[in-house]
């Protein structure tokens, strides 16, 4: 295994704050939840989500090719053109065995499985489509970006629920030190805006349940946060060892400096109430990237906005950092992205890096006073920091943790 330092050269995201990497970079610093009532989640208990706005896969795609996909996979797709373009790549010039493609997803496309099952029901089975499976299952992502992007080396789906696409930045990560590609195409792709979705972690009571004022729902940290929102997305980072990205002149955004992944083994989805496996996965991470806690000058929380997570999660940052750096949670603006959450979530971090600036925590009030913490708030803060830390923690027990390195 090569120890070479890996470079993320490129960068490409469809949030709820719009598409491409600036509009995601402008809508966390505004520091405003992107929660609204949604038409397609009408009469839903809840019925508010964070949707992409104005995504329309046609015109970024065309027409034929969004008519063989499901959102999902339209929403990896333009990520991954982008990320791609920023990293100077052009699929025509690179050696196409040397490309991986490793992406998270935490689920198959409900939304499709929900209509066709309406069809089911209503005895229309001659209307169900035959590319319903090609176009549902989890690895369409990647066989899609594959495809789009001619690239022929490794490629399959990571999938952990909200922690999928943290560990495939962190196996993508493991293919280039260990030799086994050139370039990594690597991120995560989700839509979970739909009725399915919505009605079923509702009836977890993961959810908010404030639909008389969506925009306040997702707090993180806060003391009356009473659950997650929904969002959907992609993002997608290139990575290449130190060496290649040189070799081709290019820049770099940053590093991927640390990986660290732990399973907590308690409790399908309530974490284990001393956030061990969260301190293992940070430990491991810090470990990994050669690091004490007193370098990390900022942690990107996994930061869900549901009661025990968010308590967790800062018992488990306690633990670790005698004194925590600043930290910040991404999904009081953008909501939850599930399988796309951790790719969204290393962009933000890799961002705060380069501007040197961490983004505000949306509807942060009043801090749950158990929860001791140096969280942004109101307004992005200044802040000097060379190496800064991404959590994503998931049903199952599933941990993922990044270090990312300035550049």
């Amino acid at each position: 295994m090569s120890q070479e330092e890996i470079a993320v050269t490129g960068v490409g995201a469809v949030s709820p704050a719009g598409i491409g990497v600036d509009a995601l970079w402008q809508g966390l610093n505004a520091g405003v939840s992107l929660a609204t009532t949604d038409r397609d989640l009408a009469g839903l208990p809840v019925d508010f989500c964070c949707r992409v706005p104005g995504f329309n896969g046609e015109m970024s795609l065309g027409r034929s090719l969004t008519w063989r996909l499901d959102r999902f996979t339209q929403l990896a797709l333009v990520a991954a053109r982008e990320a791609v373009a920023d990293a100077r790549l052009d699929p025509a010039d690179w050696d196409a065995s040397r490309v991986a493609i490793v992406l998270g997803a935490g689920s198959n496309s409900m939304e499709s499985y929900e209509s066709t099952f309406a069809k089911l029901r209503d005895g229309r089975p001659q209307s169900v489509s035959p590319l319903l499976v090609p176009r549902s299952i989890p690895n369409a992502i990647a066989a899609e970006v594959a495809i789009d992007l001619h690239a022929t080396g490794p490629s399959f789906v990571v999938s952990s629920a909200c922690a999928s696409a943290g560990h495939a930045i962190g196996v993508a990560r493991e293919l280039l030190r260990s030799g086994a590609c050139d370039i990594a195409i690597t991120g995560g792709a989700e839509s979970v805006c739909n009725r399915v979705a919505s009605f079923a972690f509702g009836r977890m009571g993961a959810l908010s349940g404030r639909t008389d004022d969506p925009r306040a729902a997702s707090r993180p940290f806060d003391a009356e946060r009473d659950g997650f929102v929904l969002g959907e997305g992609s993002g997608v980072l290139v990575l290449e060892r130190i060496s290649h990205a040189k070799a081709r002149r290019k820049s770099v955004r940053g590093y991927i400096g640390g990986f660290g992944a732990s399973t907590d083994a308690y409790h399908f989805t309530a974490p284990h109430p001393e956030g061990e496996g969260a301190v293992q996965a940070i430990s491991t991470a810090l470990l990994d990237a050669g690091l004490q806690p007193s370098d990390i000058g900022h942690v990107n929380a996994h930061g869900t906005s549901t009661p025990l997570n968010d308590l967790v999660e800062a018992r488990a940052l306690r633990k670790v950092f005698s004194n925590p750096p600043p930290v910040t949670s991404s999904k009081g603006v953008i909501g939850h992205a599930i399988g796309a959450a951790a790719a969204l979530e290393a962009i933000a971090t890799l961002l705060a890096l380069e501007h040197q600036s961490i983004p505000p925590t949306a509807n942060l009030a009043h801090l749950d006073p158990e929860i001791d913490l140096d969280v942004v708030s109101h307004a992005p803060r200044p802040a000097h920091m060379e190496f800064a830390v991404t959590n994503s923690f998931a049903f199952g027990g599933h941990n993922a943790v990044l270090v990312l390195n300035a550049a």
